[in-house]
């Protein structure tokens, strides 16, 4: 087997230039596939931090929708959620860990010189439970402050630099819609979301605060929605319907007429976005692995034409005893080295592409040992499969009319 290898490396030294082309496809080949499921696999852990980060086994309660002039308007339209109804909530409903009421809008926010145009969100304590965040510096308003509606807001990374730079924000005071609001704490950096939304351009205040002194709704007490977050993901759908009773009975709905309210599975919501991701990422591997055919088809192209140039050898090779099974794998080995050699520098190309995407362009990339694994395999088998028909064709030539070759 050593002098079958031996014998196909000299083969193809014998013609670089054309080795050198023939291995050209698969090198394209296997860059492409790593470089693409590279692009997929980093979207999807992307995707999976996100979730992680977003906090787990939320819903989201929008108030309901209102009619202007027969023309239904978009869900939260209505004033159809208060305190009252968070409040209710957080007591009553079992399935529920945590029951955060919220109201938000766009400010403008100034301190000293400086000025930062950003969303002020009012919630409870709580909404830093349900959503998996935490003060890397100073510490969260309390419950005392929202039953006092004290005029202190934590601020999201994003809003801290752009307001403070290197200044420490803590215990200092900034204006939002010319209200005086002393900053508490500040949030760790979470990032943007897979719609490219900065999740650290907000601050977040008190709700009874942001109510009564920047977001008065005609409906005292109104809330823009009410996050709830399930004891566990199994008991999602169970709080769903707990939330659906509760508020039906506090709102009077008859039977028969519909909700006033629209609940939201965030968390089905993301992992339905990260499958598409995931289904995603294994079509641009997909589509990457044609040109590993093509590859294959160049090969079996090039080996046709070595067996055409070398037919007066295989003849004088068999005629001094050579079997066919030697000939055989003397051609499919020549195959397999093209590839598997071709397969190392696409391994090469296709990191060094995921990493220049990361580097240079600052999309997200993952190269796993699985995909590696995949693409050289897939090659060697390329090799194997493209290289067959030239092997076999060779092996069954006549010693007698391969000598007779001109």
């Amino acid at each position: 087997m050593s002098e079958i290898l031996r014998s196909a490396v000299r083969s193809l030294l014998a013609n670089k230039a054309r080795s050198l082309l023939t291995m050209l496809g698969i090198v394209i080949g296997v860059g492409a596939v790593i470089t693409m499921v590279a692009v997929g696999s980093g979207a999807a852990s992307m995707m999976d931090e996100f979730i992680a980060g977003a906090g787990s086994n939320l819903l989201l309660v929008f108030p309901g929708t209102v009619r202007t002039g027969g023309s239904r308007q978009a869900a939260g339209s209505a004033a159809t959620l208060t305190l009252a109804d968070a409040e209710v909530l957080r007591t009553e409903a079992i399935f529920a860990a945590e029951v955060v009421p919220e109201t938000y809008g766009a400010s403008q926010l100034v301190y000293g010189n400086r000025n930062w145009n950003t969303t002020v969100q009012g919630a409870t304590p709580g909404v830093l439970e349900a959503r998996e965040w935490s003060a890397v510096r100073g510490q969260p308003f309390s419950d005392a402050d929202v039953r006092t509606s004290a005029k202190v807001c934590l601020l999201g990374y994003t809003v801290a630099q752009n307001l403070f730079g290197e200044e420490d924000p803590v215990g200092k005071i900034l204006r939002i819609r010319r209200v005086p609001f002393r900053v508490v704490g500040v949030l760790g950096a979470k990032g943007p979301n897979p719609w490219g939304y900065d999740q650290d351009d907000l601050v977040i205040v008190p709700v009874s605060t942001a109510q009564k002194r920047l977001f008065r709704r005609a409906v005292p007490g109104a809330l823009r929605r009410v996050t709830v977050q399930a004891e566990s993901r199994d008991s999602l759908d169970a709080a769903k319907e707990e939330i659906r009773a509760i508020l039906r009975q506090r709102h009077r709905l008859p039977e028969g007429t519909e909700d006033d309210f629209v609940i939201r599975d965030m968390t089905q919501i993301l992992e339905n976005a990260a499958a598409s991701t995931r289904v995603m990422g294994l079509l641009l591997g997909a589509v990457a692995s044609i040109s590993l055919l093509v590859g294959g088809i160049g090969i079996m192209t090039i080996m046709l034409v070595s067996v055409s140039e070398r037919t007066r050898e295989i003849g004088i090779r068999m005629a001094v005893g050579a079997r066919s099974l030697d000939v055989r794998l003397q051609f499919l080995t020549e195959a397999v080295v093209l590839s598997v050699l071709g397969g190392g520098i696409g391994i090469l190309t296709g990191v060094g592409a995921a990493r220049a995407l990361t580097e240079f362009f600052e999309w997200p990339t993952l190269v796993s040992a699985e995909s590696v694994l995949l693409a050289v395999g897939f090659s060697a088998l390329v090799g194997i499969f493209f290289g067959f028909w030239p092997a076999w064709k060779a092996s069954n030539l006549h010693p007698v009319e391969a000598l007779r070759f001109d």
